[in-house]
C-alpha cells in the first residue's frame, strides 16, 4: 500500500511540474517609426501597454527584418528563410501594379511548396489564428487557411480603411474577410476590431485547453492615416499627420492591452510567449514615423529600414526588465517557437532562422547570427559582426561600425579596402544560392526608394520638431 501510495505521490509531483506547451502570441505592427514608443524614449506617443511589455520581458536593441517593406518582410518572417530564396524579393503583393512580371497581381505570393510557421506548431498540436493585413498572396491557394491557419479574420491586399467600407473598395483584396471566401466589414474601428477576434480566439482555444498560436497581424500604422476622434484629441499639441500617427499607436496600444489583459483574466500568461514586433522601419515621408537614432525610412537598407523594435515575454523562461544586444532577425521567430512547443529543430528544413533561447539565457554566449544579408535587385547589405556594408546601384559602396556609429554618419569605406573586397565577395557568395525574383518592379520605382533614404537620412530635425506638421 505504502509504494502504491508513493507511486502515486511521483506522478502527481510529475503532473505538477511538467511544463505545458506554451501558447504563443505575435503581437505585429506596420510602419511603426522606431522612436515612436515610450519604450524607446518617446515622450510624445503614448504605449502604456506595451512599455510594461518591455520591463515584463526582454528588449532586443539589434532586432531586423529581412526587408525594409511590408511583403518580403512577412515571407521571411513566415518561413523562417531569407525570402529571397524562393523569389519574393520586390515590393509588394497582390496587387502592386507597377511589377514587370510573368507572374503579375494575385499570382505574387509565397510558393505553396514553402512550409509555414502555422504548418510547424499545428504539428505540435496547436490551434493557430491569423488576424489582419495577410499581404502574401492574393490567389486562393496561398489563402491563410490553406497556410496552416485554422481561422483567419483580415484582409489579402496590404493596404485598407480602418473603417468599414460602405461601398465596394477598388479591389475585394481590401475587403475584411472571415474563413474562407466570407466577406465581413468590421463593425468598430479596425484595429479595435482585430484585437477583439484575437481575444475571443484565445478565450475559446483556452478553455478547450488546447495550446495555440495567434498571429495579430496589425495594420497600424500603416497609412491610409485614419484615427477615431478620442484618439486624435488625446494629443492637442500634435498636428498633421504626426498628430494622426500618435492616434494611430494609442489605438494600437491600447489592442495589444486588451490581449495580454485577457492572457492575465484567464491565468495563463505563465504559460504563455508574448512578442511584440514591426514588419520594417517607419516611412517618415507617409505616416510621419521617426525612426531616431536610426537613419533612413522604410525601403532603404540603412539601420532605419531594417532594424525594428522588439519585445519578448515568457514568464519563468526569460529573466524581466533585460535587454539583448547582439542582432537577431526575425527569421529566428519560426525555430524559437517550434523548440518552445517542443519541436525537434533537426526537423527544420532549409531555414536560415535559429532558436534565440539559447542564446538569450547565456547558455550559448556567442552572436545568434555571425552574417545577415538584405537584397533588392542591385542594392545589396551585409553586416558582418559590427561592420555593414551597403552596395548601391548609382553611387560607391558604404562602410559603417554600427555599434560606433548607430545612426551611420561616418562612412569608413576608404579606411578598410580589404574588409571592403572580402564583404562585397562574401555578399556576392550569398547571392549566387538565390532564385531569381518571380516578379520585379519597374526601374523608376528604385530611384523613389533611393530619393526617400536620401531625403530623410537624417531623422533627428523630424524628432525635434518637423515631425508634428
Amino acid at each position: 500500500m505504502k509504494k502504491v501510495l508513493f507511486i502515486a505521490l511521483c506522478i502527481f509531483a510529475f503532473s505538477c511540474t511538467a511544463q505545458e506547451k506554451p501558447n504563443i502570441v505575435l503581437l505585429f505592427s506596420d510602419d511603426a517609426g522606431y522612436a515612436d514608443f515610450g519604450f524607446h524614449g518617446s515622450k510624445i506617443m503614448k504605449t502604456p501597454n506595451l512599455d510594461k511589455l518591455a520591463k515584463q520581458g526582454v528588449r532586443f536593441s539589434q532586432a531586423y527584418v529581412s526587408d525594409p517593406t511590408c511583403g518580403p518582410s512577412r515571407a521571411g518572417l513566415i518561413t523562417g528563410k531569407y525570402q529571397q530564396r524562393f523569389g519574393f524579393e520586390e515590393n509588394n503583393v497582390p496587387g502592386f501594379m507597377s511589377a514587370v512580371s510573368a507572374v503579375d497581381n494575385r499570382e505574387m505570393g509565397v510558393p505553396v511548396e514553402e512550409v509555414t510557421i502555422a504548418d510547424y506548431l499545428k504539428k505540435q498540436g496547436y490551434a493557430t489564428s491569423f488576424y489582419g493585413k495577410w499581404h502574401l498572396g492574393g490567389d486562393d491557394r496561398f489563402h491563410p487557411t490553406k497556410r496552416g491557419f485554422d481561422e483567419f479574420y483580415g484582409f489579402r491586399g496590404g493596404a485598407r480603411s480602418y473603417f468599414p467600407y460602405s461601398d465596394a473598395p477598388a479591389s475585394e483584396l481590401d475587403l475584411m474577410e472571415r474563413g474562407f471566401g466570407n466577406f465581413v466589414e468590421p463593425e468598430k474601428y479596425l484595429t479595435d476590431a482585430l484585437a477583439k477576434e484575437s481575444v475571443d480566439f484565445i478565450e475559446r482555444t483556452a478553455k478547450a485547453s488546447k495550446p495555440f498560436f495567434t498571429i495579430l497581424s496589425f495594420n497600424a500604422v500603416h497609412t491610409p492615416m485614419d484615427a477615431t476622434e478620442d484618439d486624435l484629441n488625446q494629443f492637442p499639441d500634435l498636428q498633421g499627420k504626426r498628430k494622426t500617427v500618435a492616434a494611430m499607436t494609442l489605438a494600437l496600444d491600447r489592442a495589444c492591452g486588451k490581449v495580454l489583459d485577457k492572457l492575465k483574466e484567464l491565468g495563463i500568461e505563465d504559460n504563455t510567449i508574448v512578442i511584440f514586433t514591426n514588419d520594417n522601419g517607419g516611412p517618415t515621408d507617409k505616416n510621419a514615423g521617426v525612426n531616431y537614432p536610426l537613419s533612413g525610412t522604410k525601403s532603404s537598407h540603412l539601420e532605419g529600414g531594417i532594424r525594428v523594435p522588439f519585445l519578448m515575454k515568457w514568464p519563468g523562461k526569460l529573466q524581466p526588465n533585460t535587454v539583448y544586444d547582439y542582432p537577431i532577425s526575425t527569421l529566428d521567430l519560426l525555430p524559437t517557437f517550434y523548440a518552445a512547443a517542443g519541436g525537434n529543430e533537426k526537423e527544420l528544413k532549409d531555414i536560415d532562422g535559429v532558436n534565440l533561447m539559447p542564446y538569450i539565457n547565456g547558455i550559448n554566449e556567442d552572436r545568434p547570427h555571425k552574417t545577415l544579408f538584405w537584397k533588392k535587385d542591385a542594392r545589396g547589405v551585409i553586416r558582418k559582426g559590427d561592420w555593414k556594408l551597403i552596395r548601391y546601384p548609382d553611387r560607391p559602396a558604404e562602410l559603417y561600425n554600427i555599434p560606433n556609429d548607430i545612426s551611420e554618419i561616418n562612412n569608413v569605406v576608404a579606411d578598410h579596402p580589404e574588409m571592403v573586397r572580402e564583404l562585397f565577395k562574401e555578399l556576392f557568395a550569398w547571392e549566387l544560392t538565390l532564385e531569381r525574383p518571380r516578379w520585379m518592379l519597374k526601374k523608376s520605382f528604385e530611384k523613389v526608394d533611393i530619393d526617400r533614404m536620401d531625403k530623410y537620412r537624417d531623422q533627428s530635425k523630424y524628432l525635434n520638431g518637423e515631425s508634428k506638421k
